[in-house]
Parts: structure tokens; sequence; C-alpha cells
């Protein structure tokens, strides 16, 4: 008599759970801070030669080449410590010495968002709104190397995050602001094709 086979179930393996994939979810886009950089010796009275050595001045004409020499006679540190966006902080009487803009055409070439200084020589004051850069009259003396700083110039107001200080700012016309906000004089003119002030 044969014997019954017995019938074997072929179980199946079992699935291993599905396993969600973690949900990435985007962090927020936050602005980089911006941070006070000043010079490590000279505050006051600093001029255009100090900004941009002569020795460069008409042997290099690409604003990027002379960004990377701002201040080497007097602060070979600064372009190391520099990031882009950073402001500049100074004392009184910034800009002083020769007219010519490459002064202010190197610190906007590095990255610098704004000069604040307490207060600033004439014709470099003009020859920097002309080529769209930022300069800010306030009170400096307790904003250091590092601190990080937030310019509201709708309010007039300069903050030093670090040290929880609100400074005021001599505020700046709204033609002066229209000008920051195309970018200088000349780009003003391409846009507009001559001066155009209404909207300001």
């Amino acid at each position: 008599m044969k014997k019954k086979r017995k019938k074997t179930r072929h179980c199946k393996p079992k699935r291993k759970p599905h396993k969600a994939s973690p949900v990435q979810v985007p962090e927020e886009k936050k602005a980089p801070a911006s941070f006070a950089r000043r010079l490590m010796g000279v505050q006051d009275n600093i001029n255009t030669d100090y900004v941009i050595s002569g020795r460069y001045k008409f042997s290099i004409q690409n604003p990027q080449e002379l960004a990377r020499h701002i201040f080497e006679d007097i602060d070979e540190t600064f372009v190391k410590r520099l990031l882009t966006g950073d402001y500049l902080i100074a004392g009184e009487n910034f800009g002083c010495g020769s007219s010519r803009e490459q002064a202010p055409l190197a610190l906007k070439a590095a990255g610098i968002k704004a000069v604040i200084a307490q207060s600033f020589a004439r014709i470099f004051y003009r020859n920097s709104f002309n080529i769209g850069l930022t300069l800010v009259e306030c009170n400096t003396k307790h904003i250091d190397d590092g601190d990080e700083i937030e310019l509201d110039l709708e309010r007039s107001k300069v903050r030093n995050i670090s040290k929880g200080l609100v400074f005021d700012a001599k505020a700046l016309s709204p033609l002066i602001k229209k000008l920051l906000l195309d970018g200088g004089v000349i780009e003003h003119f391409k846009k507009y094709g001559g001066f155009s002030f209404e909207a300001a």
C-alpha cells in the first residue's frame, strides 16, 4: 500500500514592511549674515591710497583684480577676513585724498555691501554714489570687527545684532536711494536714457 505523500506547503517569504523614505523638508532660506569688518590699525582719515595703493591704480584696470589688493599697505589680513556682503566700518573722514574712482570701484568689486563711517570726504562720497556703492554716516564707535550688522536704509537705522544696539544713521535722499537702486549714475542713464527721478 502506497503511503500518502504529505503535501508540503511552500511558504512565501514574508514581505518586508515598506520603510518610507525620510521626507526632506527644505530649510527656510535665510539671507547670509553680514558682518562688520574694521581695519586693524587705522580708523580715521583713511585715504584712497590706503584703500588701493597708487602702484595698482594705473597698472590694473579690472576692478575684480583691484579688489584683491584693498588695504594691502595697512592691513594684510583684511581681504582674508572679508566675506561678500560684509560692511566696512571706519571712523571720520573716510576716503580723503585722490579724487579717482578706483577706490570705490575696488571696494564694490570686493563685495562690500556698504561703508559705514562717522564721516566721508566729499569727493569720495560723490564718486561712491556715482558707481552705486552705498555709504552710511553714523556713530561707529561701538561696532567691532566681526559684529553681525543689519542696515535699514528706509528707516535710517544701523543695528548691531551682536551687541543688541541700534544707531541712527544720516538719512539718504530719495534721489540717492534711486541711484543706488539702479546701480549708480551710469546704470541709471542706461535704464532711462538720462536722469529720471519722477519715481523718487
